[in-house]
């Protein structure tokens, strides 16, 4: 293995997870810069739209009145922007106000405001922020000339770029949501193409923001190609898909898949796997 095949990795801890870069360079020390530069990136989104940070975007908007306004960051309105139109293509499944009224807000892009039309809006960038964040690293990674990388968020978001000289895609494992039966599901492997999980492993902690009632053991995976139709933001995309399958009906998450070009997805319930595509599985999948 030369330095130009070499996979260097770097780690760092925010958004409650550890976010990790691993890519190919030749020199790592800078290999090393980028990284560090990719972690300043991901902690001021963090300050920016953590509802645990008191002066964040999300928190202004949370202490928000009715017929009051704030302005937000253009990295927050960019998510509530996604999250708004997944709300609405889910019909309320990926609903980041988690019940408590999403439709309730105006967003002016322009101005980048954010203005409550009722009170006790209370919003958690939890189902959309990790994804955003491997999109930017992403982005920044290519920015400073190393296009070989592969960048997630404590695995359940995924963003694969180019792989390493010697590999067709970089290596990717679906397991089983019990972490008792120690079962690959899927293998994959992948170029140019986010990858989402979303699951119920210990106890039922994902609630339905359409009922507020916890659902049932389950655990979706979503797959996004990079870039399709000028998408900028391929690893949030899959990071709200993920979440609305979660709560959805495999009917329901089986019409949506079909409507959205490029959309791949597998969903597992009572230890059955269902999988969802627009197209064929691609040749270097390998259930």
């Amino acid at each position: 293995m030369t330095e130009t095949t070499r996979v260097h990795r770097f780690f760092h801890a925010a958004m409650a997870t550890l976010f990790e870069v691993r890519c190919v360079h030749a020199d790592p020390a800078y290999a090393s810069q980028a990284a560090q530069a990719a972690w300043e990136v991901v902690d001021r989104l963090e300050q920016e739209q953590s509802r645990f940070v008191g002066n964040s975007d999300v928190s202004r908007i949370n202490r928000l009145s009715s017929g009051e306004a704030t302005r937000v960051s253009p990295a927050t309105m960019e998510c509530l922007e996604i999250a708004q139109r997944m709300y609405e293509a889910t019909a309320g499944a990926f609903d980041i106000s988690l019940g408590s009224g999403l439709q309730g807000l105006d967003l002016v892009p322009e101005d980048f405001t954010v203005a409550a039309r009722t009170d006790g809006i209370r919003l958690d960038l939890g189902g959309i922020g990790k994804g955003y964040a491997v999109d930017r690293v992403a982005e920044l990674m290519e920015e400073w000339g190393i296009p070989r990388a592969l960048i997630h968020g404590g695995w359940s978001s995924v963003l694969a770029l180019e792989p390493p000289p010697d590999a067709l895609g970089w290596a990717l494992t679906l397991s089983a949501p019990d972490p008792a039966e120690k079962r690959v599901l899927v293998r994959l492997s992948a170029r140019q193409r986010a990858l989402s999980a979303s699951g119920t492993r210990k106890g039922d902690h994902i609630v339905d923001p359409r009922t507020g009632v916890p659902v049932p053991r389950r655990a979706a995976w979503v797959a996004v190609g990079r870039g399709q139709e000028g998408l900028r933001s391929s690893a949030a995309l899959a990071e709200t898909f993920s979440t609305a399958f979660m709560v959805l009906s495999t009917e329901k998450a089986a019409r949506l898949a079909e409507r959205c070009p490029g959309i791949e997805a597998w969903i597992v319930e009572n230890r059955q796997i269902v999988h969802l595509a627009r197209g064929p599985m691609a040749d270097n999948d390998v259930p």
